[in-house]
């Protein structure tokens, strides 16, 4: 394979389960909150810790959004798990102050990396518990049935989710590889070129999720476009 693939720390939290799985299915991945080794990297891991607003304050401080951004207009696969999938996107409205801001308030939201576009946004509800912690399913979209992270992994197949925020309304279907039915039908995962993202956690979605880590790693050494 080359270069590693990277996982990328934002100091958030223990990235280990990621790169357990990653290694559990043959790949090669390192921890690294280094720019140089992130552009450096065969497949680049955005991994789901902490908030919107932290990720990238530190992301863009460390120089690490820049080097994702560059990365990933070279070609580079790129997966982004929870919390990096939504950091994909052009913005969300989870701030650190914890604050429910109003739809249209200036002070809602927080800029993301902007490799894709739309919002993420809270779940809200007053009927169903939030955040959405457990196994629930995914449903393949005609995208995702097309898309290589999901070779092999059956129509409505279980997943393990824990989040309070998902894509919202304004993410084009284009993209979107498979939808999940909780508050809202919401984009549980995407594709476009080299980017994949899924809001559930692959590495502890049992033999779903291995499947998925496996077809991710076929896609960094070239087994599947």
């Amino acid at each position: 394979m080359g270069a590693p693939i990277v996982v990328v720390d934002y100091h958030k939290g223990n990235l280990l389960s990621v790169v357990r799985g990653l290694a559990e299915v043959g790949g090669e991945a390192s921890v690294s909150d280094d720019p140089a080794a992130i552009a450096g990297a065969s497949g680049i891991v955005l991994p789901g810790v902490g908030s919107f607003e932290d990720a990238m304050d530190y992301m863009n401080g460390s120089g690490q959004a820049d080097a994702v951004r560059e990365a990933v207009g070279r070609g580079v696969p790129f997966l982004g798990i929870c919390l990096g999938l939504q950091l994909l996107f052009d913005r969300g409205d989870e701030r650190t102050d914890g604050k429910l801001h109003g739809v249209n308030d200036p002070e809602r939201w927080v800029d993301g990396l902007g490799i894709l576009r739309g919002s993420a946004t809270r779940l809200r509800s007053g009927r169903l518990k939030v955040p959405h912690v457990g196994w629930d399913q995914i449903h393949l979209t005609p995208h995702g049935q097309a898309c290589p992270l999901f070779r092999g992994v059956p129509e409505g197949a279980n997943v393990y989710f824990t989040h309070s925020y998902a894509l919202d309304e304004d993410v084009d279907d284009a993209m979107v590889a498979t939808r999940t039915h909780y508050v809202r039908s919401f984009a549980s995962s995407v594709w476009e070129g080299n980017v994949y993202g899924v809001q559930f956690h692959p590495e502890k979605s049992s033999a779903t999720g291995l499947r998925i880590l496996t077809n991710y790693v076929d896609i960094v050494r070239g087994g599947a476009r």
